[in-house]
């Protein structure tokens, strides 16, 4: 089977400095159970918290020595609103799912139960959200979708214009092409002027330089932590 696009989010990943305040919101109050949370694979002395959002879809928690020295300031690291701002390329909020209207006021409900303060819901025409709070400054929503995205009603032409997007590229934008290359492609040689991890670029040179059998043999870890 051809693969087309991405069909949903695996997991989402923050950072943290406080470990335990992430988990016991995100599975007290967010209702997430626990699923998994061990030594970070290959980053010695990390610690990475996996929590079941839905089927093979998670929320997940990685701390590291020192995050706590690193300011986090909102409109900079953090928006503090779902219209704040913060740099570019930050996250600006995030937004979990419910599966109807009952269920996004039984969030809130649970929510406010635990003494987070949740507003809404707010209708937006194709969903309904609630907003909130999480630690360490996270702006969350709970959504609920309730009419289809249509695209010929929910994509402004004076939008695209305002973000110089032309008739040629929104036409691309709404029908991307398949991911269906015809066999295993090369990796790239380094190129600043494209998106890169943020390695040293010596570090990065020979990563791409490596066979991809090679990162899969010494990267890879199988083994869950805890014996069978």
């Amino acid at each position: 089977m051809r693969v087309q696009q991405p069909d949903g989010i695996h997991h989402i990943a923050i950072m943290s400095a406080d470990m335990k305040a992430q988990l016991t919101f995100f599975t007290q109050v967010m209702g997430f159970p626990l699923k998994g949370l061990f030594e970070m694979h290959g980053v010695p002395g990390g610690k990475h918290a996996f929590l079941e959002m839905g089927p093979d879809s998670f929320f997940s928690v990685v701390e590291l020595a020192g995050i706590d020295e690193i300011p986090s300031t909102v409109g900079i690291t953090h928006a503090g609103t779902g219209a704040g701002k913060c740099a570019a390329g930050t996250m600006q909020h995030i937004a979990f799912r419910v599966p109807d209207e009952d269920g996004l006021i039984a969030m809130r409900d649970r929510i406010r139960s635990h003494g987070v303060p949740a507003i809404g819901p707010i209708g937006h025409g194709f969903c309904k959200s609630i907003y909130f709070a999480g630690p360490e400054g996270l702006t969350l929503e709970v959504s609920t979708q309730v009419a289809p995205l249509d695209p010929a009603r929910w994509v402004d032409p004076a939008m695209l214009t305002e973000c110089g997007i032309s008739g040629a590229e929104a036409e691309g934008m709404l029908n991307p092409p398949p991911c269906n290359p015809d066999g295993p492609v090369a990796q790239p040689a380094y190129n600043p002027a494209v998106p890169n991890l943020a390695y040293p670029p010596e570090a990065l040179k020979a990563i791409l330089a490596a066979p991809d059998a090679a990162i899969t043999a010494q990267g890879t870890y199988d083994e869950p932590p805890v014996p069978a």
